[in-house]
């Protein structure tokens, strides 16, 4: 970051209290990083525009091979190493990584960028997830498509990348074109969770219709499970039960590391889990959301509160959030919706029929106190004042490119 942009920071945040920063990919077919200072009252501002020098899908869809939010159904594209020296990028269109030294003032400069390994081909590659191992240097890349959906790379201690020739797969031996989303690691960095969409691509039925198999609806093992080494290297994967149809995103408590909660998009509700030592999982029961609007509700994201009182769910089907209260191993509607939906321009419908702005990634802020969230059909970034009650205060918004946005870390 510039001098005048580490002034520009100061200033912005005035005597209110240091404010923050919020990073979010473009997703483009020239990829960029949007860096935003955040202020103390929650209000963002552009600081920075930084090309990853990779290629995002631009909006295309792999797996739909249309223009559409969300277009390659992930979550995590954009992390933050928990040490804050490195800001971290998928890049779709090409598979590839971009790593970004993150300053004190917030200011990102380009490091590296290299091949996940898997080819892309066609109009889009499919890398859609990250997630970081510390101790190892251990990055782990999620593709949507396989047969290789996870690829290791290495994090030196510069922030270059060097592509491991380690490959995983979620496939089954009946399953051999497995469509995933997210990735996930423990606290304790022993098991990475990945989540299924679906059982095999999108293809077309004889009358012509569009034919989805879904994960996790018939058999249950749209959970699956890796156990990791010391070098993160990845065991052999075990299946699990979801707790409902399509798991999308996963995201554990923060002060019970043993614990985590899972999205299911056509499940339409937020199940609460747990993983003991050796990796064995166990699911609560599905809360669901009031899905009188039309199934699916398509809830794929969920933020958690620092606290681990209140999760807030995107809902990309109804174009909105609602929250749940955490209640020991129990989960319950806070409010739903959160707030009021965002349309978007008119031209997307969800799989329940209706327009959508198809919200994606979402943020909370470190000290619980504002959530972020990317309308990708109604081209906005939207920022919201948390309350008590698990609502949810518009209380600020800027203008992010159409359909395409991804991703959303900070601090």
């Amino acid at each position: 970051m510039s001098n005048e942009q580490s002034e520009a920071t100061q200033a912005f945040q005035g005597d209110k209290g240091p404010g923050g920063h919020l990073y979010m990919q473009t997703n483009e077919t020239q990829n960029a990083i949007i860096h935003y200072l955040r202020s103390a009252n929650g209000t963002l501002t552009e600081a920075e525009r930084i090309l990853t020098n990779g290629a995002g899908s631009g909006g295309f869809s792999p797996i739909y091979l249309i223009s559409r939010p969300n277009d390659f159904e992930g979550a995590g594209s954009v992390i933050l190493t928990p040490d804050r020296r490195f800001l971290l990028t998928t890049n779709a269109g090409d598979n590839s990584v971009s790593s970004f030294g993150v300053g004190e003032d917030g200011g990102l400069t380009l490091l590296d960028v290299k091949p996940t390994g898997n080819p892309a081909t066609g109009k889009s590659g499919s890398a859609d997830s990250l997630a970081y191992a510390p101790s190892s240097r251990t990055l782990f890349v999620l593709h949507c498509f396989g047969p290789d959906h996870i690829r290791l790379m290495s994090v030196d201690s510069e922030g270059k990348l060097t592509a491991r020739p380690e490959r995983y797969s979620v496939n089954t031996q009946d399953k051999t074109d497995r469509v995933t989303t997210s990735a996930t690691l423990s606290p304790d960095e022993r098991f990475l969770l990945v989540g299924n969409i679906m059982d095999e691509r999108p293809s077309t039925n004889p009358d012509g219709t569009p034919k989805y198999v879904i994960a996790n609806i018939s058999d249950p093992d749209g959970l699956v499970v890796f156990a990791v080494g010391g070098d993160g290297t990845l065991g052999a994967p075990s299946f699990h039960d979801g707790g409902g149809a399509v798991v999308f995103y996963m995201a554990f408590l923060n002060s019970r590391p043993d614990n985590f909660l899972i999205g299911t998009a056509i499940g339409d509700g937020v199940v609460m889990g747990s993983i003991d030592a050796d990796g064995r999982i166990s699911v609560g029961p599905l809360v669901p959301l009031d899905t009188s609007a039309g199934k699916p509700s398509e809830l794929c994201w969920l933020a958690i509160t620092p606290d681990d009182r209140l999760v807030f769910t995107t809902n990309f089907g109804y174009s909105n959030i609602s929250s749940y209260r955490i209640e020991g191993t129990e989960l319950a509607i806070a409010k739903d919706p959160a707030c009021p939906g965002v349309p978007g321009d008119g031209t997307f419908r969800a799989f329940n029929g209706t327009v959508s702005s198809g919200p994606s990634d979402s943020w909370i802020t470190p000290d619980g106190a504002y959530l972020y969230q990317i309308y990708g059909n109604a081209a906005k970034l939207a920022g919201y004042a948390i309350q008590p009650d698990g609502s949810l205060n518009e209380i600020t918004s800027v203008s992010i490119p159409y359909n395409s946005p991804q991703g959303l870390a900070g601090f």
